[in-house]
């Protein structure tokens, strides 16, 4: 009787569904990460120059340094560079005095456009490279500007115009200026929305020198910018650092 019973059941549950128009509730599933959350999880930044006076805009507190760049809409690994075009891109350095620990957060920093008093957030960077993978076609989207990579030296081989073609045998074929002499492959190139993370001003408490990028949120046209200022706003001070703008 019982076995019966348990038959029927998942009949009866079907019946009911269709008498009262209700779909059975799907099972709760878990959202994706990004496929580049995993490789990046944590935020690398640039790598510091010697010093904030080597910054175009300089700031000195009482225990930190600060220097920073205006890169318009370009962020770059040095091999290769990128632009966001729907952001104001900006370095920023941080240099404790002493060696000391600092907390570094993207929140300290915004941008002020001409002098306006309602000045920009920066966005996460995560978010600036979801819409780098799958940017709006209304918007153009992600444009690959350079890139600063290999470039072949000499002469391209010819191709073959049938097998065997002895004109297009020739010598080896070109080495670039990456290929490693050990033999080993080197490091593929990293993909924009990979680098906007990693190359991101990273987060948390560091000790030394600490810079990267950020991204502020703009729509409009450049040639209207007449005045950049990063502001800078901290528990130990603040400061405001006026950007050269080319």
């Amino acid at each position: 009787m019982c076995y019966r019973i348990a038959l029927l059941l998942p009949a009866l549950a079907g019946v009911l569904t269709a008498q009262t128009g209700q779909r059975p509730i799907p099972p709760t599933t878990t959202q994706t990460p990004l496929p580049w959350a995993d490789a990046y999880l944590g935020r690398t930044g640039t790598t510091p120059k010697p010093s904030a006076q080597e910054y175009p805009a300089r700031a000195k507190l009482e225990k930190l340094s600060i220097g920073a760049e205006y890169m318009v809409h370009s962020f770059s690994s040095g091999r290769q560079m990128f632009i966001a075009k729907d952001y104001l891109v900006v370095e920023a350095a941080l240099f404790p005095a002493n060696g000391q620990s600092l907390l570094v957060s993207a929140g300290h920093f915004t941008l002020r456009v001409n002098g306006r008093k309602q000045a920009l957030s920066p966005q996460a960077p995560e978010i600036v490279a979801n819409e780098l993978k799958y940017p709006d076609p209304n918007n153009g989207g992600l444009h690959p500007m350079a890139q600063l990579g290999p470039i072949v030296l000499g002469q391209p081989r010819p191709a073959e115009r049938f097998p065997g073609d002895p004109d297009a045998r020739g010598g080896p074929a070109p080495r670039t200026p990456d290929d490693s002499p050990n033999g080993l492959d080197k490091e593929p190139p990293v993909t924009a929305e990979e680098l906007v993370v990693q190359a991101a001003l990273p987060e948390g408490e560091h000790k030394g020198p600490t810079s990267g990028f950020l991204y502020f949120p703009y729509r409009g046209k450049i040639s209207h910018i007449h005045s950049l200022e990063l502001v800078f706003t901290d528990p130990a001070g603040g400061a405001i650092l006026p950007l050269p703008l080319f």
